[in-house]
């Protein structure tokens, strides 16, 4: 521990090192449930790409595992620190470098935050589309890592489709600049895509090139009741079949609804077992919406009510953002699965959700990406009772087995991390891991970052 304080002290301003075991605590781990976190021995707050490469230079001569962070709103304890470990928090370096509305980039350290981004390109008239439901708290290089998406995805896509180009450090401290700043790149791997998801895993990203896209007009909303999940996912069958494309589509349960409700006073009506909101950001948004309203009633909408403006469509969005910490609400602790199915699948997967939930005798809310089939079953569960809390493992464990046997992905957007090691082998299968583990050696021969996550 000496030594090790006494390397980074060498290179690294006194603020940028924290050793206060009430503090360093803090940093021990993000917000998943059933995640093992171990102790820091110390964590650090560079605010300069030399000084990442110190910090790894000095994890590499003396054997010292880091473990990379951002915000650590993750959900997948991909963020968690390993016993005696570096902690390096990316938080400090937080600047926008350049937005340039001629070649429709960004470049930022991973440090910033994503709705920052969003409104200072707003301002330009540019848009930064992911946005993940924590967009207000969350960082770029925690996207990055995650890959996360968010409400918009359905048109504009995840974050590795905007991730252009990144500058990192390597396990050993070298610097390594990965893809580009033009709209067209085909030189090499994609090594790019690589670090895209990788959860830290094979370097420490310090900076990034990110595309951007005019800004759209602003979105109109319609929210369909349902009297089953069933029939709300048959509308979203219907919407994407007849080749509308929303900006937005998302499902929200009864449970959700009811969470929402009680947590906000937002007054969605709780009658409904689905609530399927939609939006468009197109031309003729009204035009569209009423379109979709017609394709609902077919499938056995109740009621379906476009908003009258605006102002109206973003209490909508709001009410879908506010989802996740209603359902916080229900009990003490929460596990947020992240399964993604085929969209021709997704009434399967909600109808399973809700037989495993009666199975097990939880409450379980589910919320919806609806349009790309990523669903987000919250298992709600008193963390005090152990029986319960078994049972909220158990049933998380069968809702991904669930998601596989539909055909679908262990997570869309949340990661790996500590919380679905044993399920990413199960996807990959023998050989995809053995690969895997092989591009993982190549980048990091003495894994040293970010060790126990992913395999």
């Amino acid at each position: 521990m000496d030594a090790l304080l006494e390397r980074l002290r060498a290179g690294l301003p006194a603020e940028a090192l924290i050793t206060d075991p009430d503090v360093t605590a803090s940093y021990a781990h993000d917000m998943a449930s059933f995640c093992d976190a171990g102790t820091p021995a110390v964590v650090v707050l560079p605010r300069s790409v030399e000084e990442v490469q110190h910090v790894m230079r000095t994890a590499t001569a003396l054997r010292v595992p880091v473990v990379p962070q951002g915000a650590r709103t993750g959900l997948s304890g991909a963020a968690n620190a390993s016993d005696g470990c570096i902690v390096l928090s990316l938080v400090k370096m937080d600047r926008i470098l350049e937005i340039s509305p001629v070649d429709r980039i960004a470049v930022v350290e991973p440090g910033v935050v994503n709705a920052t981004l969003s409104r200072a390109v707003g301002e330009l008239g540019l848009y930064y589309p992911p946005d993940p439901s924590s967009w207000e708290m969350c960082t770029i290089g925690g996207n990055i890592g995650t890959a996360s998406g968010g409400l918009c995805c359905v048109k504009y896509g995840v974050t590795a489709e905007y991730v252009l180009g990144l500058e990192v450090v390597l396990a050993d401290g070298r610097l390594l600049n990965t893809g580009r700043r033009t709209a067209k790149g085909v030189a090499g791997y994609d090594l790019t895509r690589l670090f895209v998801g990788s959860e830290g895993s094979l370097g420490i990203v310090v900076k990034a090139v990110l595309a951007l896209r005019p800004r759209p007009p602003q979105q109109l909303a319609l929210a369909a009741e349902f009297p089953s999940a069933a029939a709300a996912c048959d509308a979203v069958c219907r919407i994407m079949e007849r080749g509308h494309t929303p900006s937005l589509l998302e499902l929200m349960d009864r449970t959700t609804v009811r969470a929402v409700n009680a947590m906000a006073s937002m007054g969605l009506p709780e009658s409904t077992e689905a609530l399927l909101l939609c939006a468009f950001d197109t031309p003729d948004p009204a035009a569209d919406l009423a379109a979709v309203g017609e394709l609902c009633k077919a499938s056995g909408a109740t009621e379906v009510v476009p908003a009258d403006d605006v102002a109206e469509s973003e209490l909508l969005l709001q009410a879908r953002r506010s989802a996740l910490p209603a359902l916080e609400t229900v009990k003490s602790a929460t596990m947020i699965d992240d399964v993604c199915v085929p969209r021709s699948r997704l009434g399967a997967m909600i109808e399973g959700t809700a037989a495993i939930a009666e199975k097990f005798g939880l409450t379980i809310g589910v919320c919806a990406h609806a349009g790309d089939g990523n669903t987000h079953p919250v298992v709600c569960f008193d963390h005090t009772d152990p029986d319960e809390s078994r049972r909220a493992r158990a049933s998380f464990d069968e809702i991904m087995a669930l998601g596989l046997e539909l055909g679908g992905t262990i997570t869309g957007e949340h990661g790996v991390g500590v919380l679905k090691k044993e399920w990413l082998a199960r996807e990959l299968g023998e050989v995809g891991l053995e690969l895997q583990r092989g591009i993982k050696s190549a980048f990091d021969p003495l894994g040293l970052l970010n060790p126990g996550k992913l395999f």
